[in-house]
């Protein structure tokens, strides 16, 4: 991480603590998915059929909602910032069209994975451990952008209730699989108190049978103490 990015988060991330953000809690999902999923590349047993196919799949699983997860901020939110701000988003919205592409490319490296012969396994498996590195290290730089930058526009030319509207209706595009998808990386990297928030809110506006699913999805997930302070704040 460079100086100048140090630099340019302090001032825009104490100033505006309390406004809505768009970006933050998928992102930290995000980023315990992508570092989760490098990882378990990184250790993956080639010659273990059943392990190199979980790996494989959860690379694809990755893979899939990064391209959704762009083609929903595309959608949405950059479309709201150049409503009002023309060019903000450009530095982002540049990025996007290289994570397709390294979304297509490393697609097919991991399908030649599965496809190897025991000889070349080896090698094919690092050359997309360290391709996938590379991914994710471009994309931890672009949501810190996003969230720096790309809020600032936002909060400059809209209200919190305007960005929730946007967020509503973003989230209203989102096929059930996908949310549930989201939701089990996205829960556990949250704070207990964004968790708690976030679950009230279901808890309060949707039906039960989706409260119930969406409790079952992510439990496993949560360590015992995150779980005990989330049972206690929904009572």
């Amino acid at each position: 991480m460079t100086a100048a990015i140090l630099a340019d988060a302090t001032p825009q991330t104490t100033a505006t603590a309390q406004r809505f953000d768009i970006y933050q809690p998928i992102h930290k999902g995000l980023r315990d998915f992508m570092g989760d999923t490098l990882s378990r590349v990184g250790r993956v047993d080639v010659t273990d059929a059943e392990d190199l196919a979980d790996a494989l799949s959860q690379v694809e699983a990755l893979l899939d909602f990064c391209a959704k997860h762009v083609q929903h901020e595309n959608e949405f939110i950059h479309t709201a910032i150049r409503a009002r701000q023309p060019g903000a988003a450009s530095r982002t919205a540049d990025d996007h069209v290289e994570h397709l592409q390294s979304i297509d490319t490393l697609h097919k490296e991991t399908r030649a994975v599965y496809d190897a012969d025991n000889e070349q396994r080896h090698a094919l498996a690092l050359r997309l451990y360290r391709h996938l590195a590379l991914f994710v290290a471009e994309n931890l730089q672009h949501m810190h952008i996003e969230e720096t930058a790309n809020n600032a526009a936002l909060w400059a030319h809209y209200t919190d209730e305007e960005l929730a509207a946007i967020h509503d209706r973003l989230l209203a595009s989102i096929a059930p699989a996908e949310m549930m998808l989201g939701l089990r990386w996205m829960v556990p990297a949250l704070t207990p108190q964004q968790r708690a928030g976030m679950f009230g809110e279901m808890k309060a506006g949707a039906p039960a049978e989706v409260f119930n699913a969406v409790v079952d999805t992510v439990r496993p997930h949560l360590a015992a103490r995150d779980w005990s302070k989330l049972a206690s704040a929904l009572a």
